[in-house]
């Protein structure tokens, strides 16, 4: 059941980007919170290690994308209420 509030995720990101936006610029997210993320991202994208590797067409770009929905998962649940409740749609 959890791969599937992903798949659904992947669909309503547009959705997201708002989000994202004012969880980076609020104040009541502290810079850990902030920092934590985007360092995971950019880790991955920079380290040569991939589960799945990309050559393998839809399969390699599969694992990418299930972790970066992940972690954008993990920042909604960090994310303060305020912010929960104002973009309510994504906890759908």
């Amino acid at each position: 059941m959890r791969w599937m509030k992903r798949v659904k995720f992947i669909f309503k990101f547009w959705k997201f980007i708002p989000f994202l936006k004012e969880y980076f610029l609020s104040r009541e997210v502290s810079t850990a919170k902030k920092v934590l993320p985007v360092a995971g991202v950019v880790a991955y994208i920079l380290l040569p290690f991939d589960i799945i590797p990309d050559f393998l067409t839809i399969f390699g770009v599969t694992d990418d994308i299930v972790l970066t929905t992940f972690l954008l998962q993990q920042m909604v649940k960090m994310a303060p209420e305020r912010l929960k409740e104002k973009y309510k749609v994504l906890n759908d």
